[in-house]
């Protein structure tokens, strides 16, 4: 069978190896032109992700028309008032029914809020008046993460229709070796992805604002975390820190929250877990201020070096990041600083750690690997702003360097 995954992204680029791992015939879409031409190149434009299968990329929509399935891969973005900015969905869908062949399967992979398959991409299908089937499969990836990947991750399925619920049963069976679960409708399957990152979004919140009320009790809240882990039910750790980033946790309850409020219900919840989470990076900022006066210097008076751009360890991506948020924080303080990412040289400002380290004090944005064995390297360094809590704090403190985590 042929298929075309549209979009060659974080999600559709993995998609697309595997599909034509299990023997399909695969077609990329993707209007970025740089990135068309790496991967038909055989160079991945995403470091994460390894070209280990050929696939051909184009920007020609022309290409879908004898396709069997075409699954949808495109952002679904937040706009600068933290409403849903289905622009690019529209704008392939658009694209998809001028060219789509009868009796397609489409499957709208990307996060989208409950009823927009109904409601956005429906109508646009239907003025063609051909016959499609179309099912929602919410996109599950971890980013780096080595032991789940897009082949052994579970999904969720609903259709338009029990015809399209099978089709698209029957397809991710045949490409994902773990469990699909077939919901009852597609407005479901749309409301499950939205769960699960509200489900996090939420717990991050309530953690960091414990970080911050145990910042004022003295109160080391991984010790806590680590003795309320112990019992064996009803609690699940859940890590604070220097604010919360990547495409799905920072945009996607946003869409249920706009959805809800279409229908007239209010998220006092989750709006509030948003601003508790957006406020992160001003809060480390200001423990950066509170560390500075406790030495006795000033912002004027210290070289600072922010590690990590990317949101996550060990990656290279930036999507949301806080450390970017962090860095206009120090900007509007009028901070002397620079910024090191291993996985992002091209935007550091110097070439390696050493030289990043010849500093007076650091910000930890990102946890990389590279940055949790400094101890060796940062005699000289007077106050460390540790955002992801993954240092040492009493071998710092032992050091006689100045140390401010979140939450401890």
């Amino acid at each position: 069978m042929k298929t075309a995954v549209i979009g060659l992204g974080y999600v559709g680029l993995p998609l697309a190896l595997l599909l034509r791992k299990k023997g399909f015939d695969v077609i990329g879409i993707d209007t970025n032109l740089k990135k068309n031409e790496l991967i038909n190149q055989g160079i991945s434009p995403i470091k994460d992700i390894k070209l280990t299968e050929k696939i051909t990329a184009t920007d020609d929509f022309e290409k879908i028309n004898d396709a069997d399935i075409i699954v949808v891969c495109v952002p679904t973005p937040i706009k600068e008032n933290n409403k849903p900015d289905f622009n690019p969905l529209i704008s392939s869908i658009g694209s998809i029914s001028i060219h789509f062949r009868e009796n397609a399967l489409i499957v709208i992979e990307s996060t989208v809020s409950p009823g927009a398959c109904e409601e956005i991409v429906k109508p646009i299908l239907d003025k063609k008046n051909k016959k499609y089937f179309l099912a929602h499969c919410p996109e599950r990836i971890d980013p780096g993460n080595k032991k789940f990947n897009v082949e052994n991750i579970s999904r969720v399925v609903g259709g338009l229709d029990k015809e399209s619920l099978e089709k698209a049963y029957s397809f991710y069976s045949s490409i994902i070796n773990a469990e699909i679960t077939k919901l009852s409708s597609i407005k479901a399957a749309e409301a499950t992805k939205i769960m699960e990152n509200t489900f996090r979004d939420v717990n991050i919140a309530f953690v960091n604002e414990m970080a911050k009320s145990f910042d004022k009790l003295g109160i080391d809240i991984l010790e806590v975390i680590k003795g309320a882990s112990t019992k064996p039910f009803a609690f699940l750790p859940h890590y604070p820190g220097c604010g919360v980033g990547g495409h799905c946790i920072f945009c996607d309850p946003y869409y249920l929250i706009d959805k809800a409020e279409s229908e007239g219900f209010n998220h006092r919840f989750l709006k509030l877990a948003r601003e508790i989470n957006n406020s992160m990076p001003e809060y480390t900022v200001n423990k950066l201020l509170q560390g500075l006066k406790e030495i006795n210097k000033d912002i004027k008076d210290v070289k600072i070096s922010v590690l990590g751009l990317a949101y996550k360890a060990n990656i290279d991506d930036i999507r949301e990041s806080p450390s970017l948020k962090i860095i206009e924080e120090l900007k509007k303080i009028n901070a002397n600083f620079i910024v090191y990412d291993p996985y992002l040289l091209e935007k550091s400002d110097v070439k390696d750690l050493d030289e990043a380290l010849k500093r007076d004090v650091i910000i930890i944005a990102t946890n990389h690997s590279e940055f949790l064995n400094i101890y060796d390297k940062i005699k000289n360094i007077k106050l460390i702003i540790d955002g992801r809590n993954c240092l040492d704090k009493e071998k710092i403190r032992s050091m006689n360097i100045n140390y401010k985590g979140i939450g401890r």
